[in-house]
């Protein structure tokens, strides 16, 4: 049996990126291919594309197949076959000039794609109700901490600006990336498409070809053991999660009972203390949070490729890179719910304020205030024209 989220709170939106998403993505790159060669030879291959079926295929032969031979394709390719020749359909254009790497990577990508662009909405969202926060709390004073001890005077506008600046940057993260098509067949030269298509540059016109079905980047290139373009990609799920993580532990820090400077609304329960209220999508963000960095390091170990087509190495880079992606998701769609019913205790944050002794520790009110109006107002903007272009203008 596979996983199902008993034990995996901070990966809990598995919505694209399990299994069965990535081999219905899987297929989709067979399906996609086809109609190109269709294009490119002047065949009619659209009743081939649409008679492949991802659901129908028989996921123990595949599980077995991945053990048998280190990747996915090669049991998934025979499988293909036998489904186009059941209906009575021509095989011999199925993964035509390609290899198990261009359906892997293209497929992760599809993936990856698809969690950041919903990571994406749910950043938004959050996003919104921060900038909310902060304007509203931009002159309600704080005492600031630093090393784990009182500072000086700040405001809970200019705590929720801070926060909205990671929301930003992740955001900003997701909008700089290309996830391009990967293809260059056995080697990464293209030979294979050329010789199928009897002329130099088909490989080039399959690969864009792709891309355009596949609503993916046109990178101009094979870049199979060259793979930056995971990294840039797990780099920003990785910025997703971690510009969430900080969110998250200010919340639960600032939501401790002795504290108080934050409410948090719902919560979990608790197996042995009835009255606990536990602050449920705080921790899973933080889990996700503590998981990310070891990924990215699996993905950035993996770049050291070698090779055209790295022993171990790329096989390491999968799990590591849709992990991340998922990651990226759930802890978005956890912190669009955290900060939708997260309030801040004004009374309770001046009273702190005032305990931790107000001389040496607060500057000029007017100073604060406008110092806390910059901040804020410049956060706001920064999300605004990033997150909703029109509304800036």
């Amino acid at each position: 049996m596979t996983d199902w989220g008993l034990i995996d709170p901070g990966a809990t939106d598995t919505t694209g990126s399990d299994d069965d998403a990535v081999l219905a993505a899987m297929v989709e790159v067979e399906r996609a291919l086809l109609r190109v060669w269709g294009d490119i030879l002047d065949e009619s291959l659209d009743p081939q594309a649409d008679a492949l079926d991802a659901a129908s295929l028989d996921r123990d032969a595949l599980r077995d197949g991945v053990a048998r031979d280190g990747v996915p394709v090669v049991a998934l390719v025979p499988a293909l076959r036998a489904q186009l020749e059941s209906a009575g359909l021509a095989a011999d254009r199925l993964h035509l000039g390609a290899t198990s790497q261009d359906v892997v990577d293209t497929s992760l990508m599809l993936v990856t794609r698809d969690a950041l662009h919903a990571a994406r909405v749910s950043l938004v969202e959050a996003g919104r109700r921060l900038a909310e926060l902060a304007h509203t709390a931009r002159q309600s004073p704080r005492i600031a901490r630093s090393l784990a001890r009182h500072g000086e005077a700040t405001t809970l506008g200019v705590l929720a600006a801070g926060w909205l600046d990671g929301v930003t940057a992740a955001i900003a993260a997701i909008e700089a990336l290309e996830f391009p098509v990967q293809f260059g067949g056995a080697v990464g030269t293209g030979a294979g498409a050329d010789a199928a298509a009897g002329r130099s540059g088909a490989a080039d016109d399959v690969r864009a070809g792709l891309a355009s079905r596949l609503g993916l980047a046109d990178p101009g290139r094979s870049w199979h053991t060259e793979r930056t373009p995971v990294l840039a990609a797990t780099a920003a799920a990785a910025t997703v999660v971690l510009a969430l993580g900080r969110i998250a532990g200010d919340a639960i820090l600032l939501s401790r009972e002795e504290l108080g400077e934050v409410r948090l609304a719902g919560g979990g329960g608790s197996s042995a203390m009835p009255h606990k209220r536990n602050p449920v999508d705080a921790v899973a963000i933080t889990a996700a949070a503590v998981e990310a960095p070891g990924l990215q390091q699996v993905v950035a170990s993996a770049a050291i490729a070698g090779d055209e087509r790295s022993a171990g190495r790329w096989h390491a880079e999968w799990s590591a890179s849709r992990r991340l992606a998922r990651l990226a998701r759930s802890a978005s769609g956890s912190a669009a719910r955290l900060v939708a019913g997260l309030e801040f205790d004004a009374h309770r944050a001046a009273a702190i304020l005032e305990q931790a002794g107000a001389a040496g520790r607060r500057p000029d009110a007017d100073v604060l205030a406008a110092a806390s109006d910059r901040i804020v107002d410049r956060a706001v903007a920064r999300f605004t024209r990033l997150a909703d272009p029109e509304a800036s203008r």
